[in-house]
């Protein structure tokens, strides 16, 4: 059945699909400098035009605060099975991957370490359509990187224009603007019994374009009990009748399962960290998830200078989740949303100015089934119902005001958003409840350029995120325990300020570093009410933590050495710590009676992230011929110790990966042959990659990922 629903969401848009089309719009591909490109496949473009950070389209050199581009061609020999095989040289942005693509932890400035699964804090967009829930919590099983052309990273405070987004935004872009029609097939093998195999097709007529990808994946992992199966299906249509309107029509489809190895304690960590913890392995923990979007979206400037702008989007959503824990859990979603924008360019006083606004609207519903969970199976028995409902209305303005002729650029804005929590249990009609939250978020920013491509950048701002659902399950001494959700936890809000510097320097005539791209920034951020995790006898619950502080550094450099040699480098540095932070720990006492102790963390460091970390890549790409390319690249990731609870009680150790990477490029007319290998944690360091945060049975650790060897061969045709 699940087959024949993806086989159908594959052939709807081939319907569509004429034979006479063309590219897309051009201001998504627009060089506005006028200026020879060097070096374009691994390079960050400081005028690349961008959507994500602003919402209208605009250079990066023109956006007062870091943002970052990745293409499809910067990773195209790599292993791509986790979004940390492809993010890992950002400075900013910390990952820690556990069992491969489908539970990673992404934050950034902090934002997002308090998750013990799944992305919070970090909006995660696909094709500009949120893939975050209403709540902001987002799982990435329908991203598959053969699909995707390009990333958009805004690291730091996003609130202003994004529902729950105090650390910023990743906007995965499908792989929509390809110049000719084309087929390819992809075959990526590795160890632990590695597949990935599928296709990717793509049709280009003066007026339409249509791109499908398919992607089966199968991993049995590095642990015992943390396999995972995926089938992954893509799909875009372009419609483009003139250069001023475009009509887009995206969808997916996924279904797969994965298992959970579980964390372990200090000492089962040290006697085998590749283990699993026997609780889960009795459990079968795991999740299967069926889950599929279409959406369409129009997008039209107008007006006889084309000055104005206007873009909505609909869309649709399907979830199915089945979760194994203590109970059963299956949860069933439908989901409707909408988004819509505005955008005026006009002149005042000889200098161009932007307004725009917008409004994002999202409803997501369904019954959650609760159940036994017998040795992985669920009873016959339901012991629990309920029908949870998420929504979130927001709107938002932007203005950008000209205050220096091509120097200096001041952009306000600002977002209104109300996140409401509706859950019925249908089985005690009298047992409802109802949570609510809502907040402004203003920011101001300015970016003045020292130079067209050398920007300095500063910005404040206010940001708000609400709990999640799952963050919002009640616990047993909460302030009323009897609630279907928890009435103490509040949203956290925090003050962000930011500085810094970002440029690109092209020297043509040089032999030695003929291109330098950097990236400099200074954040603090100071966090009321942080929303934090902890444990009451092995269930996760979560609280506020008071005031947080935390300051940290980010830098980016990318650079040509010389010929095809090049070199990437990031690192971070991160300083975050409880000003304030009095809590009650639930435990047992020596008569077995549960008892309430306070402690205070004032002080302590914030755990779940390095104050270190970063990564360097050297990249070496050589002509044999204008149709042969050669390809060798080294990459090296190192952290410090990460703290595993608010108590700050351990520490794990810091440590250092390297990889290499070979391939090469083969072009024969319109046939292409790419071919790559490689291997992962080349020396076989045994380290912690992810840290549970604040168990209370001491389970904190999950190894990361042995030596593994991978290969990869890519067979394509253009038409």
């Amino acid at each position: 059945m699940r087959f024949a629903l993806l086989l159908g969401w594959a052939l709807i848009p081939l319907a569509l699909v004429s034979n006479d089309a063309h590219a897309t719009f051009t201001v998504e591909t627009q060089d506005t400098t006028g200026v020879e490109r060097a070096d374009t496949a691994a390079v960050y473009q400081i005028d690349e035009v961008v959507v994500t950070g602003t919402r209208t389209y605009k250079r990066i050199i023109d956006i007062p605060y870091s943002i970052q581009r990745v293409e499809q061609g910067q990773y195209k020999f790599d292993r791509t099975v986790s979004v940390s095989d492809v993010l890992g040289v950002v400075p900013g942005l910390f990952l820690e991957s556990r069992y491969g693509n489908h539970d990673v932890r992404m934050s950034i400035r902090g934002f997002g370490s308090r998750s013990n699964s799944g992305i919070r804090g970090v909006r995660i967009l696909l094709d500009g359509i949120p893939e975050s829930e209403p709540d902001g919590q987002t799982r990435i099983e329908a991203i598959d990187f053969h699909s995707i052309g390009s990333i958009e990273i805004v690291k730091g405070n996003a609130s202003s224009l994004y529902t729950n987004a105090p650390g910023g935004v990743v906007n995965f872009i499908n792989d929509a603007t390809f110049p000719s029609s084309h087929f390819i097939s992809y075959n990526q093998f590795g160890s632990f019994d590695l597949r990935q195999n599928g296709f990717k097709t793509g049709v280009r007529t003066d007026e339409y374009g249509f791109l499908t990808t398919y992607t089966y994946h199968n991993y049995m992992g590095f642990r015992e009990h943390s396999q995972d199966y995926w089938h992954i299906l893509n799909t875009v249509v372009q419609v483009i009748p003139d250069e001023a309107t475009q009509l887009d029509i995206y969808g997916y489809f996924v279904d797969g399962i994965i298992k959970l190895p579980g964390s372990l304690t200090k000492e089962q960590f040290d006697a085998d960290p590749f283990q699993s913890n026997q609780r889960d392995i009795s459990r079968d923990s795991k999740r299967i998830t069926t889950k599929g979007r279409l959406g369409i979206r129009f997008r039209s400037v107008f007006g006889e200078t084309r000055s104005h702008e206007v873009e909505v989007t609909g869309y649709g959503t399907i979830k199915y989740f089945e979760r194994t824990t203590a109970v059963y859990r299956i949860i069933n979603r439908e989901g409707l949303g909408f988004t819509g924008r505005y955008a005026y360019r006009y002149s005042l006083f000889g200098r161009t100015h932007e307004f725009s606004v917008g409004t994002d609207l999202l409803y997501q519903g369904g019954p959650v089934e609760f159940y036994q969970n017998i040795g992985g199976v669920k009873s016959d028995i339901l012991t629990g119902l309920t029908n949870e409902v998420i929504g979130n209305a927001g709107a938002y303005y932007q203005l950008t005001f000209n205050l220096l002729p091509e120097k200096m650029d001041l952009m306000l804005t600002g977002r209104w958003d109300k996140i409401v929590f509706d859950i019925k249990n249908q089985i005690l009609a009298a047992q409802n409840s109802k949570r609510s939250f809502e907040d402004f978020t203003p920011k101001a920013a300015l970016n003045y350029k020292l130079t067209p491509t050398i920007a300095l950048y500063t910005s404040y701002g206010l940001s708000f995120d609400s709990p999640a659902g799952n963050e919002l399950d009640n616990f047993p001494t909460s302030s009323d325990p009897t609630s279907l959700l928890n009435p103490d936890l509040e949203p956290q809000e925090s003050k962000n300020f930011e500085i810094g510097i970002k440029g690109n320097v092209v020297s043509f005539n040089s032999t030695f570093f003929r291109r330098v791209s950097f990236e400099a920034t200074l954040f603090n951020s100071v966090i009321e009410n942080e929303i934090v995790p902890f444990e009451v006898f092995g269930d996760v619950y979560f609280r506020n933590s008071a005031r947080t502080d935390k300051q940290g550094l980010e830098l980016g450099l990318d650079f040509s050495i010389i010929g095809g040699l090049s070199a990437k480098a990031a690192y971070t540095y991160s300083n975050f710590s409880y000003d304030t932070y009095q809590a009650g720990v639930v435990g047992v006492d020596s008569l077995g009676n549960t008892v309430t102790m306070e402690q205070d963390f004032s002080g302590n460091t914030s755990p779940s992230t390095p104050m270190h970390y970063g990564a360097m890549a050297l990249e070496y790409q050589h002509e044999f011929t204008e149709a042969h390319t050669g390809f060798l690249k080294g990459t090296y990731r190192f952290g410090s110790g990460m703290y595993v609870d608010d108590a700050n009680s351990a520490k794990t150790d810091g440590y250092s990966i390297t990889g290499v990477t070979a391939g090469v490029d083969l072009n024969f007319g319109r046939f292409n042959v790419l071919l790559s290998a490689g291997v992962n944690n080349m020396f076989d360091e045994v380290y912690v990659a992810f840290v549970n945060t604040n168990s209370a049975n001491g389970e904190f650790y999950e190894a990361g990922e042995p030596r593994s060897y991978f290969g990869s061969l890519n067979l394509g045709y253009t038409f």
